[in-house]
């Protein structure tokens, strides 16, 4: 089992940066062939894979054709690889801006739109509610505008679903609809391998 350094080092160091997926980045799948991450994917710079694979932490599962070259060997650059010792995903999802853009899949929990978004205390703090799963919602600014300090049943607005705390599993299915703008053809298997099957 990996140690509590390694686990945050293998589920925070993904590819974020769409410029960096130009460059031949490795889909990281968990010892369960799943990937350790849907959104953001869990992908490593070509460069960190390789350290990965030169540590003996990863099999490599497919590789890219490019080729990278040392003093003594060339090594094909990999595609996917897969941990050899599991990583337990984590217990609890952490209440961040992003994550609660992610649970509530980028739109206004009022009116759906995606575009301009912030969020919004269902119970407003100047009436006592509090900063969490509860009660903050992804909201467009001119639905956040129109609720203002109001109770939600003085505003005219209406939630899409409630608000609450969702589990890191639910977080990994909505991940799951958001791909990134790059999906190398080796990397297929192994993202959708777990959807259902059409007859």
């Amino acid at each position: 089992m990996l140690d509590h350094g390694d686990r945050t080092e293998f589920r925070t160091q993904f590819v974020r940066e769409p410029s960096a997926l130009r460059h031949y980045p490795a889909l990281v799948l968990n010892a369960d062939f799943r990937p350790l991450s849907y959104y953001p994917l869990s992908l490593w710079p070509w460069q960190e894979a390789i350290k990965a694979v030169c540590l003996d932490r990863v099999i490599i599962l497919a590789e890219y054709d490019e080729v990278v070259r040392s003093q003594r060997e060339a090594i094909r650059i990999p595609s996917v690889v897969v941990l050899k010792e599991f990583v337990r995903p984590q217990k609890r999802v952490a209440f961040t801006r992003f994550n609660l853009f992610l649970r509530d899949e980028f739109c206004c929990q009022y009116c759906g739109s995606k575009g301009d978004l912030t969020f919004d205390h269902v119970v407003p703090r100047s009436r006592g509610g509090i900063t969490s799963w509860e009660n903050v919602v992804a909201a467009c600014a001119p639905c956040n505008l129109r609720k203002a300090n109001k109770p939600l049943k003085d505003s005219g607005l209406h939630l899409r679903k409630p608000a609450r705390q969702p589990s890191p599993e639910e977080m990994h299915a909505v991940g799951r609809r958001f791909p990134p703008g790059h999906l190398h053809e080796s990397w297929m298997d192994f993202l959708y391998w777990d959807a259902e099957l059409e007859a």
